[in-house]
């Protein structure tokens, strides 16, 4: 099963879980995954129209995911890590 690697910041709905192991073949479904588990996280991570937050950056097996990432298949043994990009000004 791929792991999914949670930051800090995201950790609210988790309960504090920072690493979760779950069921899914791609990307997208590794996130309802842990949606599923723990809802309201999923909304950290993607906006109400499906794309990834302009801060939130996605990482597999160390990286980065560009274009459609969402739709990216994932193995068992893979790590999906979500980033939490704070901007300030």
């Amino acid at each position: 099963m791929p792991k999914v690697i949670i930051p800090p910041p995201y950790r609210g709905p988790t309960q504090g879980t920072a690493e979760l192991d779950v069921e899914g073949k791609t990307v997208l479904a590794c996130l309802e995954a842990v949606e599923q588990k723990f809802p309201g996280f999923l909304s950290q991570v993607l906006s109400e129209d499906g794309a990834i937050h302009r801060f939130v950056k996605l990482f597999r097996n160390g990286e980065q995911l560009e274009g459609d990432g969402l739709r990216l298949s994932l193995d068992a043994g893979d790590e999906l890590e979500i980033l939490a990009a704070i901007a300030g000004g």
